[in-house]
């Protein structure tokens, strides 16, 4: 005979499945591991700090090593698990765990199927993730402790950089506001605070009663509980008499947590649609005019020529002007055009701080320098050892050892800063040895510059406590850059013209561009019909030829005068002020007023034409820093050599702020900040910030001529203004012979005799007038100027004779006939 199988509940039997024994087994151990989490979380929390570094450096064979002390309360493996769950995992969202096996395991006691502790389950783990990256939004950056977790923290970092900061905020309220409508259902016609809060206070009585809470009911289904008796609970039936579920069979009673969603399910009665007679707009009435006119309302007619609210047009131009609408469809630049190096960080080796640490202190009690406290602040390039000292050190004899410390630590350049301002602490910056590349793409991301209101927004780079330095241009209001060749001054003029390029429209700033060497910002030339402004009639967009640069410097006055007119006419103090009336459209174009884009004037060599043009520069340049800050006209000038024939006292007293990066001596280093420290930095972008007094240690932001090429290339592939911005013309006196307005009649009567005298020696010289003529030294000179004013001579070059532009005298005789004709 074949054998019976046995049948499913007899093999569930066998299998001990159905046995009760077994889900009450899990559950006490379910209520045994939250106990024991329980405890080892709460011990987590004031033992996190002992037990971090063992728990980093632990290895599993490490566990059963019996001189293996942790101080949390549960031992070892209680520090394990609870530095898992709160460090790796949640933050302090982990006792939702608790929680979670604290109901399992009473679930299981109790018998209860486990598809109605789903809801349960998917609702406690949402409510991890929430507070895992709330906890580490609000409090994560201001401490240490995992607030979210390893989880909350990466998961808030990319909601931050994905959303914003307030989008995060606005995102985190839309959760909690759905969690609330989804749990209580409030109705919002009749919703008061008393009564949401008597829902909430419900709620809360239900949820730690093990009751299942009760939707709030709706108005009608109000009406349809007042009609049942107290303790009926009956089927709702409706206005026609029959059962609510539609069919003709008599209503089954329902259990007490049934009744709301049988409210619940009641189909919501549709509007009806409108026929094409019918009228049921409302308009909201706006401001009515003067003269009485009122809006037809429905049904009647409209009168041809009458307009209605919603087609009113802004014939007078009440709009506030917006100077972007020329090249409305212009796109500012992407971060992906910038390489990132997030992938080449590096981490500072804890022992290499340690030993440091060592070095430092063991130096300074060589000379019997004792220190009370020292703590390390790492910096990207350098790393910053605040240290106390004993009472009665005095500062100069610590800041007298930085050689002897620079010694010991073997290290590029000790830069000691004593004492700290604002802080009463030493500080001693060391070089790392392992240096981290500040990239572009990372600064430009950063909410400061993101959210950045400031009229001229240039990034520069890190601090040594690693946070992002963005300055106001506008404010500093010109900019001086210096230090030895190959030190990252040309890394850091790109930096500030891709801050600028990021940052602005074309139509808010335009740039002057000096580039007397013509190799560093050639790439720039493709900007000219977006962002660039230089001379009618110049053949490059970038300006090179000294001579070209004599004549920008001078237009740019020009235009600088214009603009305090225009201000004059405005009656506005600054640009700011002038571009606020423009855009309310209080001043008139009509009477030569405009929108004034911001100006920046960039000087990749000054020394260069100080040793050139001398004077013809550095006048035009001190009148621009003395007065063109008002107009919104900065100057940025960068220079390799910062000796005080280049870098004058009237520059100096201009030019407030200052970067300096490395330099060769301490002269350099006074020169350009007034104070030492530009000769012990190690380079490669490393640079000194002077501003009002302050100084800042940076790492500079890098970025690569590859980079800049990609973003000028993706301005310059779209559409730019018809022509570019030109500056107001300048005419030197040297540019057509004879093209002065100087008359005959104003000439010295030994005008033409100096003339001849000089033409047959070509020799122009005041000197050899003054003895063949017989004149005085200033009579001589007057001669020489007109001379010069008429195109005969030259320029003046110094020690040396002019140069005769006219070469015999027969040329001579019809130039001065010419002359002659003209009085």
């Amino acid at each position: 005979m074949a054998k019976k199988k046995p049948k499913k509940g007899q093999l569930s039997l066998r299998l001990g499945i159905n046995d009760e024994r077994v889900p009450k087994l899990i559950g006490i151990l379910c209520l045994f591991l939250a106990l024991y989490l329980f405890i080892a979380f709460t011990s987590y929390l004031f033992t996190w700090a002992i037990d971090q570094d063992k728990v980093f450096h632990f290895s599993w064979g490490l566990l059963l090593q019996s001189d293996m002390e942790m101080a949390n309360w549960l031992g070892r493996l209680g520090a394990i698990v609870s530095n898992m769950f709160f460090y790796w995992g949640f933050g302090l969202a982990s006792f939702v765990f608790v929680y979670l096996l604290v109901k399992g395991g009473l679930w299981l006691i109790k018998r209860q199927p486990l598809l109605k502790f789903l809801p349960t389950f998917n609702s406690s783990l949402l409510l991890i993730l929430v507070i895992s990256v709330l906890l580490e939004f609000l409090f994560g950056r201001s401490s240490d402790f995992p607030w979210g977790g390893a989880f909350g923290e990466s998961l808030s970092n990319w909601l931050q950089s994905f959303v914003g900061t307030i989008g995060l905020i606005a995102l985190i309220l839309f959760i909690f506001a759905g969690l609330l409508v989804w749990k209580f259902n409030p109705n919002f016609n009749e919703l008061t605070p008393g009564g949401f809060f008597d829902d909430l206070s419900a709620y809360l009585g239900n949820l730690i009663s093990g009751k299942r809470p009760i939707p709030r009911p709706n108005n009608t289904d109000k009406e349809k509980l007042a009609a049942l008796r107290p303790g009926e609970t009956r089927a709702v039936a409706d206005t026609n008499g029959q059962d609510n579920n539609g069919s003709g069979q008599p209503s089954v009673p329902l259990k007490g947590n049934q009744l709301a969603f049988e409210l619940e399910e009641k189909q919501l009665v549709k509007p009806k649609p409108l026929k094409s007679g019918e009228a049921d707009l409302e308009i909201e009435d706006g401001p009515k005019e003067s003269g009485g006119e009122s809006t037809p309302g429905p049904g009647q007619p409209h009168t041809p020529g009458q307009q209605l609210p919603f087609q009113e047009e802004n014939v007078d131009h009440s709009e506030p002007y917006d100077p972007t609408l020329e090249l409305s469809s212009y796109e500012h630049p992407v971060l992906q055009l910038l390489e990132d190096y997030s992938d080449q960080k590096v981490e500072i080796d804890r022992a290499e701080l340690e030993a440091n640490k060592d070095q430092i202190i063991e130096t300074l009690l060589h000379y019997k320098i004792e220190i009370i406290k020292i703590r390390a602040t790492i910096g990207p390039t350098v790393t910053l050892y605040e240290i106390i000292p004993a009472p009665g050190v005095r500062i100069s004899k610590i800041k007298n050892l930085e050689d002897d410390i620079a010694l010991s630590l073997s290290a590029l350049g000790i830069r000691i800063i004593a004492p700290i301002p604002g802080k009463g602490t030493i500080g001693i910056e060391v070089p790392n040895r392992h240096q981290q590349t500040v990239s572009m793409r990372e600064v430009l991301m950063h909410d400061k510059f993101k959210r950045a209101k400031m009229d001229l927004p240039i990034a520069l780079g890190k601090t040594i406590n690693n946070e992002v330095l963005v300055a106001d241009l506008a404010k500093m209001p010109h900019l001086l850059m210096a230090g030895a060749t190959g030190q990252g001054k040309s890394v850091g003029i790109n930096a500030i013209l891709i801050s600028l390029l990021y940052k602005k429209h074309p139509s808010q700033i335009k740039l002057v561009l000096i580039d007397p060497k013509k190799v560093e910002l050639f790439p720039y030339a493709k900007l000219h019909d977006h962002f660039l402004a230089y001379l009618p009639g110049q053949d490059e967009p970038i300006t090179t030829e000294t001579n070209r640069v004599i004549h920008t410097l001078n237009s740019l006055c020009i235009e600088m005068d214009e603009r305090y007119n225009l201000l004059k006419k405005a009656s506005a103090r600054n640009i700011r002020e002038y571009n606020e009336k423009f855009v309310q459209r209080r001043l008139n174009p009509l009477k030569g007023h405009r929108f004034l884009p911001f100006i920046v004037l960039v000087i990749d060599e000054f020394a260069d034409l100080i040793m050139t043009a001398g004077k013809e520069v550095e006048l035009p340049i001190g009148r621009l820093a003395q007065l063109a800050r008002a107009v919104g006209i900065h100057l940025i000038i960068a220079t390799q050599r910062p000796s005080v024939n280049i870098i004058t006292g009237v520059i100096k007293a201009n030019f407030p702020a200052r970067i300096a990066y490395k330099v060769t001596a301490k002269v350099d280093s006074r020169t350009i900040l007034d104070a030492g420290g530009a000769d012990q930095l190690i380079g490669r972008g490393d640079m000194l910030l002077s501003v009002g007094g302050e100084v800042i240690r940076l790492q500079g932001a890098y970025v690569d001529t590859p980079e800049v090429e990609r973003v000028i290339n993706f301005i310059a592939s779209q559409p730019g203004y018809p022509e570019p911005f030109y500056l107001p013309e300048f005419h030197g006196d040297d540019e057509v012979p004879g093209s002065t307005n100087l008359k005959y009649s104003d000439l010295d009567e030994m005008f033409e005799d100096a003339a001849r005298q000089i033409v047959q020696n070509q020799h122009g010289s005041t000197s050899m007038i003054q003895r063949r003529l017989k004149l005085g030294y200033n009579r001589a000179g007057r001669i020489m100027d007109q001379l010069e004013a008429m195109g005969i001579v030259g320029p003046s070059d110094g020690s040396k004779a002019r140069e005769v532009l006219i070469y015999d005298e027969i040329e001579l005789e019809r130039f001065l006939e010419s002359i002659r004709a003209k009085k």
